[in-house]
């Protein structure tokens, strides 16, 4: 995770991600830096836009957000319909026995 930390970081000071500047960050940190690490977080990062991905992440987050506010009415209009289905059968048995 501190290589993630230290892309995002590297991101936002307008430097260069590259193997050799994670490592710098992460070894700053007091952590002994793993040069693997470094490359394949360098590597999968080549050619992102970094603000872009998480201002993208930020929306996705955003629209999510009304669906999740709509499933408890949704659960409430299901329970009104077994009520009413419920009381249903139970008229139609009724009516077989007069």
């Amino acid at each position: 995770m501190e290589y993630v930390y230290a892309a995002l970081l590297l991101d936002s000071a307008g430097k260069e991600i590259n193997e050799k500047s994670i490592m710098d960050v992460v070894k700053a940190a007091g952590v002994e830096p793993d040069e693997a690490q470094a490359k394949a977080i360098a590597s999968s990062l080549k050619g992102v836009d970094i603000k872009e991905v998480i201002k993208n992440a930020q929306s996705v987050q955003v629209a999510a957000a009304p669906s999740q506010a709509a499933a408890p009415q949704q659960k409430k209009e299901e329970k009104k319909d077994e009520k009413k289905s419920e009381e249903e059968a139970a008229g139609g048995l009724a009516s077989l026995f007069g």
